[in-house]
């Protein structure tokens, strides 16, 4: 029942999130694109999730305590280009989150700061096909002293999180698949109080976190100005254990899902150098995670600090 903003960051995040997070795609650490050197391309992004239902362990239910949980951010994120093959990427949101009914407040503030390096090590052309592998490693770290222990209307998860993805591209004519996996380390967290209980009692007020993993499927279109894709999102946590029966979310739960969606991204002739970002999903599995609808729109520019080349850009 963790907010579905957290599937972008790690998702995340990652989803997000992380997890998972719902996330635009900008050249960001999971997609094909590269910014060619001394190319900056930054822009803001808005989300918005909600959900009803949710999974209580295996269990769907819905909980009159809580109606419909939604949660909104305004995100900030960018990528230079060290080199053609290296790219640094940053994302910093703003997270709100609330319910319809009962008695809890909902929470608002910054949330985790993520850095990412994105490097290409090789690429491949076959026939007039092309196969390309990226290496990318990450890591996230809260930037508010927010709490985690307040779930699902938690802005975060608190734990700084270190992770490595691996990418494989294939592009065949407009054509492409891409498909990634990812293992995240979740460091410990400490709450605002001395004992806790999950299977056992704990007499502490550190928190193990379990790591986690996520697989990311997607294929489409992939034009000159526009680019379609339908994406498919696994997140598996590496431990933890259901919520009670009744109870609230704890920051060690398991917490797996599946999301699909569509992404779009258009690139206007009449201003190159500007991206239009628009995707939706829905988590169509999981476990003690609520079952979200999520819709993203965010718009980007690249920025060129190249001295002597033209004001035009072109990422790889």
């Amino acid at each position: 029942m963790k907010p579905t903003s957290f599937i972008r960051r790690s998702v995340f995040l990652y989803l997000l999130y992380l997890g998972l997070l719902p996330s635009a795609k900008a050249q960001t650490d999971l997609d094909y694109d590269m910014m060619a050197k001394n190319l900056f391309c930054s822009g803001f992004t808005y989300s918005y999730s909600s959900w009803d239902h949710y999974w209580e362990g295996t269990f769907k239910r819905d909980n009159a305590n809580l109606g419909k949980v939604t949660t909104q951010a305004i995100g900030y994120m960018g990528n230079y280009g060290i080199s053609k093959k290296l790219n640094l990427i940053f994302n910093i949101p703003y997270v709100f989150t609330k319910a319809s009914a009962g008695t809890m407040a909902g929470m608002k503030g910054v949330q985790d700061l993520s850095l990412f390096i994105k490097w290409k090590p090789l690429s491949f052309q076959i026939g007039k096909s092309r196969l390309a592998f990226y290496g990318v490693g990450g890591v996230s770290t809260p930037l508010s002293d927010y709490t985690a222990d307040f779930l699902p209307l938690s802005i975060g998860l608190e734990s700084k999180t270190v992770q490595g993805r691996i990418i494989a591209d294939y592009q065949l004519g407009h054509f492409f698949v891409t498909g990634s996996g990812t293992y995240v380390y979740r460091n410990n967290i400490r709450l605002d109080r001395d004992a806790y209980y999950t299977t056992e009692m704990h007499l502490t007020n550190e928190v193990k976190m379990p790591n986690a993993a996520s697989f990311n499927l997607r294929t489409g279109y992939r034009g000159k100005q526009l680019i379609t894709e339908a994406v498919i999102t696994n997140w598996t946590t590496l431990g933890g254990f259901d919520i009670t029966k009744n109870n609230m979310p704890f920051p060690s739960n398991k917490m797996n899902m599946t999301t699909a969606g569509l992404k779009f991204r258009l690139e206007p002739k009449v201003l190159p150098n500007l991206s239009l970002h628009a995707e939706g999903n829905y988590t169509i599995a999981g476990r003690n995670v609520g079952q979200a609808h999520s819709f993203m729109g965010g718009a980007f520019y690249i920025l060129n600090f190249n001295r002597k080349t033209p004001s035009s850009t072109k990422t790889n």
